[in-house]
């Protein structure tokens, strides 16, 4: 049966948003094509009429995890508008966020996955790493000099925590990564104080 344009199209978007979800919870060579069109409900005859190649994929489905993590940042943020970071924060470091892969950071499920993939998987990564700078170094507040390094800082923080507690077994050290990142973020995206005035001596 012939498959019109509009529903070529609407296949095309359904593998995309399952393999975005499918590659963070296996990684992208965790799974093969034929799997991944199954969770999209296709055959794995289909996957060529829509895409070039499994990389071809794999880019697309990491643009598309990465917008899906950058609105659930939004929608943390929109809820607590008096202190968006605290709310991200307190979102990215949850339980629940570090248990779900699937729906988690694409950052910290396919980052060393993304370090072995050619230039286009990596662009998409650049991409959604610099909005994630561009709203984090907007919350740590504008005017600072040191903001981007603060920014940068910031993310390595978050993503490395949550990399690290999902990789043990012992909960309670999972909790405790999770917890002293929290709150590192926290005094790393405090203003910088201003050094006490008359302290400085300036040379004759």
């Amino acid at each position: 049966m012939r498959v019109s344009r509009v529903q070529a199209e609407e296949n095309r978007q359904t593998v995309i948003n399952v393999a975005s979800r499918l590659f963070r919870e296996h990684g992208f060579d965790g799974i093969g094509l034929k799997d991944l069109m199954a969770g999209a409900g296709l055959t794995q005859g289909a996957f060529y009429k829509q895409f070039e190649s499994k990389e071809d994929l794999a880019t697309l489905a990491a643009r598309r995890a990465l917008e899906d993590a950058l609105g659930k940042w939004s929608a943390a943020a929109a809820c607590r508008p008096d202190d968006p970071l605290s709310a991200v924060v307190d979102f990215y470091f949850s339980q629940g966020h570090c248990a779900e892969r699937a729906d988690g950071c694409p950052v910290v499920a396919l980052g060393s996955d993304a370090a072995r993939h050619g230039p286009d998987v990596r662009a998409s990564f650049e991409a959604g790493i610099k909005e994630y700078l561009e709203l984090l170094g907007g919350w740590i507040g504008a005017g600072d000099g040191a903001q981007p390094d603060k920014a940068m800082a910031v993310l390595a923080t978050m993503v490395g925590a949550v990399l690290l507690a999902r990789a043990v077994n012992d909960k309670h050290m999972s909790q405790q990564f999770l917890k002293a990142a929290a709150d590192s973020v926290r005094a790393q995206a405090a203003p910088t104080a201003a050094p006490p005035a008359g302290r400085t001596k300036s040379r004759q």
